[in-house]
């Protein structure tokens, strides 16, 4: 029988009177604390005794009785059942917290030391032998009562959550908890949160100290996931309490049935408790981890209401522990029963509406970070996603759209054979070739006549053929660069044209020589001849092969990508490998052009006979005109309209040396030859 001790009998020496205890004496006594009734301590005047005060307003918390009752129903079937403890009587020694931490600490002291008198931390004559004391309900009382046992290694078993706690010296925990702990109850907070993307959210807490540690503990989770607290409201633990009696009558720890608790007072006497295990009457494997705590999950609850004010408690989802990270929480949402005031479901819980794509985050001065403001993406950059912390850089191959949420791949650009330009190009080459061609086959066929005679056929038949492999070499700067057009095109380019600025330049001087040979008594007869041409051609030409084979050598051209230079395009090119070699060959072209520009300037007013060097200075001053406007250009442009730049420069200096030198003559070897004789020739000016 559960005997209720009076006050009375035991208040000798008593510092505060405990009105409330239930005492059933035994070989070994299970310690508890209740929470079942409450005071409602007015503000003390120090006018009266504050006990008169104290147990002036009683309130019962009638749901929580069964917490007595089951410990009492727990100690009697142990008693009957001789398998659990044979020869061993069980009692027990009940106490109520009050929802007090000084009542709560006062009464801890008495479980442990009151018999007659209380003289805490002394066993005088005490009858009875605590093995161990099982509560509290809430987190904040079995806080206040760990700190007593844990001084006396007194095992306790809670029913309240809070974080592990592992006495020096002991072989078993402190804390022996019937419900997860406290901060599996935190990570399902969080990801309830992340779930539903409720980043604006509320704080209520008891004002105590499980309140204050809950703050301490869930702000930085918040911080972390990026969730802010709008606001933080600490309420009197006593309104927690009360608003919990109108709920259902099941104890929040449901799952835990009256043999369980039976079970626990027995599995509290061992000195090993981790990682125990058994099966409750429903088939249900119990396990403690090596904390001693209920290693099992949390359900998640849907609290709907009717319209008479009635719920009921409806199971969405689970917290499960033992679940794959990433995977711990699952929830139903078609079981989710909103409230129909709500005009989106899941209710948005932001500072601020979300910044679209196109748009980064802003900090608002003075504000949480979840709160801020929307601002475009700056040039170049895009975001793509709603509510992007910040804008990111499109890779080096794409480039963001018009409304910057969207990165495009950019467009190749290199001079393709079935473009436009690229048409005009080819077929321009092939033209000025076939006139080449035409020019070739029309001094051949008249090689000997007075007017090819007189220019030099060897040094035409040179010139000639360089021109036709200059138009041709253009050809090499259409299409996708590759490796071997990369190597050939500027050097190709490079030789032949300086093999016809070099015979342009014999010509120029073999002009100069047969005039001064022609003055009596002069030895410079012997200087004239082919000799000296092949000579001038190969020497000029030498430079500027070894300038190209050194080139390649050091630093040749490669194919290369220029992702940067264009917005909206990717250019494919030749990378020159060595800027300063590509104007080294431009550099010794020009020198050619200049000194072949000079000497037939000089030579322009000699006698007529034989003389070339007019129509030379006019060819000369086009290709170094071409040559001069090309540099700018070509440093101004960018992709395959670089390269359209030299092709059009190529044509141009290699049409202009073609009708200033060669028109005069094929116009009187075709259409004119009567005029074509020495005697003409001599007369008449070319």
């Amino acid at each position: 029988m559960v005997s209720q001790v009076q006050s009375a009998k035991c208040t000798t020496g008593n510092p505060v009177h405990v009105p409330h205890e239930w005492y059933e004496p035994g070989d070994l006594v299970i310690g508890a604390m209740a929470s079942h009734i409450y005071y409602v301590v007015l503000e003390l005047s120090f006018k009266k005794h504050p006990f008169y005060e104290f147990i002036d307003i009683p309130q019962v918390v009638t749901k929580f009785y069964q917490q007595i009752l089951a410990l009492v129903f727990a100690v009697d079937e142990i008693n009957k059942n001789p398998r659990l403890l044979p020869n061993v009587s069980l009692g027990f020694h009940i106490y109520d917290s009050y929802f007090d931490s000084k009542m709560t600490y006062r009464n801890t002291l008495d479980l442990l030391f009151k018999s007659h008198h209380f003289v805490p931390n002394y066993r005088c004559s005490i009858q009875k032998n605590v093995i161990g004391v099982v509560g509290g309900l809430s987190s904040d009382t079995s806080w206040c009562m760990a700190n007593v046992l844990g001084l006396f290694k007194m095992p306790q078993i809670s029913y309240g959550s809070f974080e592990p706690v592992i006495n020096d010296g002991t072989k078993y925990p402190s804390f022996y908890r019937m419900v997860p702990n406290e901060a599996l109850q935190y990570r399902g907070i969080i990801q309830l949160l992340l779930h539903f993307r409720w980043r604006w959210v509320g704080l209520i807490t008891p004002a105590n100290e499980a309140g204050e540690r809950f703050l301490q503990n869930i702000e930085p989770m918040l911080f972390k996931n990026g969730i802010c607290s709008a606001f933080t409201e600490v309420v009197d633990c006593w309104v927690s309490y009360f608003q919990s009696m109108h709920e259902d009558d099941e104890h929040p720890n449901k799952d835990l049935e009256i043999e369980q608790l039976a079970k626990w007072p027995t599995v509290s006497l061992h000195s090993f408790l981790q990682r125990i295990s058994f099966n409750n009457s429903a088939g249900d494997e119990i396990m403690l981890n090596e904390y001693g705590e209920l290693a099992a999950g949390l359900d998640i609850t849907n609290l709907v209401t009717f319209p008479n004010r009635s719920y009921i408690r409806v199971k969405v989802g689970r917290l499960d522990p033992q679940a794959p990270p990433g995977k711990e929480l699952t929830i139903n949402e078609d079981r989710i029963k909103w409230q129909r005031a709500f005009t989106q479901v899941p209710p948005p819980s932001l500072c601020n509406d979300k910044c679209l794509p196109g748009y980064g985050k802003k900090k608002k001065e003075g504000k949480k970070f979840c709160c801020y403001d929307c601002d475009p993406c700056p040039e170049g950059m895009v975001s793509n996603e709603k509510d992007m912390e910040t804008c990111v850089s499109c890779p080096a191959d794409q480039y963001p759209n018009k409304g910057q949420d969207l990165c495009i791949p950019k467009i190749p650009n290199f001079l393709a054979f079935d473009e436009t330009l690229a048409i005009v190009s080819t077929f321009s080459a092939l033209l000025f070739s076939l006139i080449t061609i035409l020019v070739l086959g029309i001094f051949i066929k008249h090689r000997n006549t007075a007017i090819v005679k007189a220019n030099n056929r060897s040094l035409t038949y040179g010139l000639l053929i360089s021109l036709l492999l200059c138009f041709l070499s253009s050809l090499l700067f259409i299409g996708k660069p590759n490796m071997v057009t990369c190597l050939l095109r500027q050097k190709a380019f490079g030789i032949v044209f300086s093999v016809a600025l070099s015979s342009i330049l014999a010509k120029t001087i073999l002009v100069v020589l047969a005039f001064m040979a022609t003055k009596p008594g002069t030895n410079m007869r012997k200087w004239v001849g082919k000799e000296l041409a092949y000579s001038i051609v190969f020497s000029c030409s030498i430079v500027q092969v070894g300038i190209c084979v050194l080139w390649l050598a050091t630093s040749p051209p490669f194919p290369d990508v220029d992702m940067h230079s264009m917005k909206k395009e990717i250019i494919f090119l030749c990378n020159e490998g060595s800027v300063p070699m590509f104007y080294c060959v431009l550099g010794y072209m020009g020198l050619l052009a200049t000194v072949s520009l000079t000497v037939a300037f000089l030579s322009r007013k000699l006698p007529d006979t034989f003389n070339e060097a007019k129509f030379i200075t006019f060819s000369m001053l086009v290709f170094c005109s071409v040559w001069l406007s090309f540099i700018p250009t070509y440093l101004s442009t960018r992709g395959k309209y670089m390269v359209a730049v030299e092709i059009f420069s190529i044509f141009a200096s290699g049409a202009g040396l073609m009708a200033c030198i060669f028109a005069p003559k094929c116009y009187i070897i075709v259409v004119r030859p009567d005029l074509n004789n020495r005697e003409q020739l001599t007369q008449r000016k070319l």
